[in-house]
């Protein structure tokens, strides 16, 4: 899923703390702004002129960029510059069969792995989703979704799941930043999202196995009404 809010400038990042280098620095600054829409699809970016936006260091700006490239969310081009990757509905189609996968998967794990306190975390989790449901809040619902996609990651205990979720996060969070207000049912979403955290915290797998399914259903819906709207506004 995707968070709405959008940083404002790059000084919205702190100067990193302990145990942070530049270069993850960079990547979170140019993530984004990427995916929250400040740096246009299509826009073509300089490591000179980064590194003396950010001022970051040419190495570091250089090392997120190639991070960036490997999500798709920028193409590098050898001698010319650095294009931020066009959005593509049909390809994040394909994305969510991968998705579909890897977060059923997780959701199993978490299911069967999380610690008690991550049990009593996630029911948390789905108990503030429902309150977003009934209030209709998106921006508190992005971030609650933020925490429970953190948490999966971490509970499920598997660097091969998580890895590969986070090369498709990115993309994901654009996408759903640029159409969220206009096709977004957000009490569906949120309760759908509640159910997967309620489950994993009552250590039924299955059953959480299927409610990310569930969820990933509507998130396919989702993608086809953009797609389906599109060919409206051009015919």
């Amino acid at each position: 899923m995707n968070d709405p809010t959008a940083i404002n400038s790059v000084t919205a990042i702190d100067a990193p703390g302990a145990g942070e280098t530049l270069t993850n620095r960079a990547y979170a600054i140019l993530e984004e702004m990427i995916v929250t829409l400040q740096l246009q699809p299509g826009e073509v970016l300089s490591e000179a002129g980064l590194t003396k936006t950010l001022d970051i260091g040419r190495t570091p700006i250089r090392e997120a960029l190639q991070r960036l490239s490997l999500e798709g969310l920028v193409v590098i081009l050898p001698r010319r510059g650095v294009l931020v990757s066009e959005i593509n509905v049909r390809s994040q189609l394909e994305l969510l069969r991968v998705r579909r996968e890897v977060e059923r998967l997780m959701a199993r794990l978490a299911a069967t792995r999380a610690t008690a306190a991550e049990r009593s975390q996630f029911k948390q989790l789905a108990e503030g989703m429902e309150a977003c449901a009934d209030r209709n809040d998106d921006i508190e619902f992005m971030r609650l979704d933020k925490e429970f996609n953190r948490l999966v990651a971490r509970s499920c205990r598997n660097e091969y799941a998580r890895k590969t979720m986070g090369l498709m996060q990115g993309l994901a969070r654009r996408f759903w930043y640029q159409h969220y207000q206009e096709a977004l049912d957000l009490p569906r979403c949120a309760r759908l999202h509640a159910t997967i955290a309620r489950k994993i915290s009552h250590g039924r797998s299955e059953a959480a196995a299927a409610a990310s399914d569930e969820l990933v259903d509507y998130i396919e819906d989702f993608t086809r009404s953009t797609l389906e709207g599109d060919l409206a506004a051009r015919s």
